[in-house]
């Protein structure tokens, strides 16, 4: 099997280009930066149509979407234990929680960063307003599962929904309130931080903000 991550520094890529790393599997990386626009020019159209961030090909064949790459990575690489197995009776809590992250925060985020672009400017503050109620909602959710002193998200078994989270909080890192600002969240984002391969995808990407 071959894989091939499109990626820009920083963006909804960042989850899953930490769990190649994780897996320890061969891929390479193709740079298409976003600060650049280079998600919009005809060479990365013809790979992923949408114009968005990120693309993993899989011998050869393009898919998209954070969330889903990283399911898909979990279920090809069932080895690394990265989603609990079918039929266990964590399953259903790692569905959850990824469905919860894929549907509620990563909507807001986008809202939160793009309402002047994505819709009418004259209404963007009203939609910030209400990406920040929501993401912030999403952070005392998320702050009170911790509350038992799990390590991960799904207890003592890291997984997908740790490294797409991990990437969200990330994101919040210049809001008026971050997720580090929670009480449980603040020491979760410090272990998470500490992974090697988060250190080495934050080397691989040039990012230098956001460390422990």
């Amino acid at each position: 099997m071959t894989y091939t991550l499109y990626y820009s520094p920083g963006a909804a890529s960042l989850a899953v280009h930490w769990m190649l790393i994780e897996l320890g599997v061969p891929f390479e990386t193709k740079l298409v930066s976003i600060d650049d626009g280079a998600q919009k020019s005809p060479e990365y159209l013809r790979v992923n149509p949408t114009g968005r961030i990120p693309t993993l090909a899989i011998d050869g064949k393009p898919h998209g979407e954070s969330a889903a790459l990283l399911m898909m990575l979990a279920e090809r690489h069932p080895e690394q234990k990265f989603a609990p197995a079918p039929g266990s009776a964590a399953r259903a809590d790692w569905l959850e929680m990824m469905i919860f992250l894929a549907n509620t925060i990563l909507p807001a985020k986008r809202d939160w960063f793009y309402a002047d672009s994505d819709g009418d400017p004259a209404g963007a503050q009203a939609v910030r307003a209400l990406a920040r109620r929501r993401i912030e909602s999403a952070w005392d959710r998320l702050d009170a599962h911790l509350a038992d002193g799990r390590t991960y998200l799904l207890g003592s078994e890291l997984s997908t929904a740790d490294f797409l989270a991990t990437m969200v909080m990330r994101w919040s890192r210049n809001m008026p309130r971050p997720a580090t600002a929670w009480t449980n969240l603040a020491p979760y984002i410090h272990r998470m931080r500490s992974r090697p391969a988060f250190i080495e995808v934050n080397a691989r990407e040039g990012l230098t903000d956001w460390r422990n």
